[in-house]
């Protein structure tokens, strides 16, 4: 098949290409690719946070491993997304350069857990994590529209940018649709 036959496959509505991009710790990743699903693994305390905007079909997904900048403010200026304070900025940033509207964006969170051993959790990161993403949804107006937070289990959350559906997986659990 030459390149005009792909090109006209495609055209007539063939599917597009299908691929996994695995948003790793402390990153974010926006796409527009309908083909596209993000993944990150390992939500403990970390915060997940995935957007979708269904008419721009603009997808974006956030690993959070801290909650303030004030830990390190040099990281949180080169690598923004490792803290939940700088990161959820510039998500939401992104998908708006890709044409994503706040109005129209559907936001889901996971992870924020805490540690089975309550005494080795004396600094409570997942809690804090959630409480500082909760300020910044509020101080901006944007609703949370499904959430899967808390508890001891890891988690996996996924965001298939072409229709928004976004599934949380827990280690040991079962799979939940937000």
């Amino acid at each position: 098949m030459d390149v005009e036959d792909r090109l006209r496959k495609k055209e007539r509505g063939a599917p597009a290409t299908r691929r996994l991009v695995v948003v790793g710790l402390g990153e974010l990743y926006v796409s527009t690719e309908p083909g596209e699903t993000l993944i990150t693994y390992a939500l403990g305390s970390c915060l997940g946070v995935a957007v979708h905007d269904p008419v721009a079909r603009v997808g974006g997904m956030l690993h959070a491993v801290h909650p303030r900048i004030e830990l390190d403010p040099l990281r949180a200026r080169t690598e923004p997304a490792v803290f939940v304070e700088s990161g959820l900025p510039a998500l939401f940033r992104a998908c708006y350069a890709r044409g994503a509207r706040k109005e129209r964006l559907v936001v889901r969170i996971a992870g924020a857990g805490t540690s089975a051993d309550v005494e080795r959790d004396h600094f409570e990161i997942g809690r804090r994590n959630l409480l500082i993403a909760r300020q910044l949804f509020w101080k901006n107006g944007v609703l949370v529209s499904a959430q899967d937070v808390g508890g001891t289990a890891s988690r996996t959350l996924s965001l298939h940018v072409g229709s928004g559906a976004v599934k949380v997986r827990s280690a040991g659990g079962g799979s939940i649709h937000l």
